[in-house]
């Protein structure tokens, strides 16, 4: 699973605990012209515009909350991957993609280490600059 979709996974399951606990939230937060989509984009345009990179988990929750509690500018999509600070449980079919690629890499590694072995090699001389000494009837004594 992709960070962002697990972002909006996240945020979802807290809106949607948050409205299990709290019956006026509820009200609000099944509000037709409401989605999880635009949400999450208020979310990352408010990020954007703080400039900031990272933001404690209270703070992200309580946008969301207040993009469902306020009539809010959602603004345009922004495309960009976000990274969350909790585990993120992969499917089993995500962790057979996962070991296929490494497996993939691994293979393109030691292939390529093959290869570099039998090149031949060019000797270079290596750079050395002579350092002039000078004698005595240099120095004009």
């Amino acid at each position: 699973m992709k960070g962002t979709e697990n972002f909006e996974r996240i945020i979802e399951n807290y809106l949607m605990s948050r409205a299990a606990e709290d019956e006026l939230f509820a009200l609000r937060f099944n509000n037709p012209t409401k989605t999880i989509d635009k949400c999450i984009t208020y979310i990352i345009n408010q990020v954007y515009k703080s400039g900031c990179s990272g933001f404690p988990d209270d703070e992200i929750y309580s946008m969301a909350v207040h993009y469902y509690d306020e009539d809010v500018e959602v603004g345009n999509p922004i495309h960009c991957h976000v990274i969350v600070n909790q585990p993120v449980e992969l499917t089993e079919e995500e962790k057979v993609e996962a070991r296929q690629n490494a497996i993939r890499q691994y293979q393109g590694e030691e292939l390529r280490k093959l290869q570099d072995r039998h090149k031949p090699r060019t000797a270079t001389k290596p750079n050395i600059q002579e350092v002039q000494q000078p004698s005595l009837f240099d120095l004009g004594l």
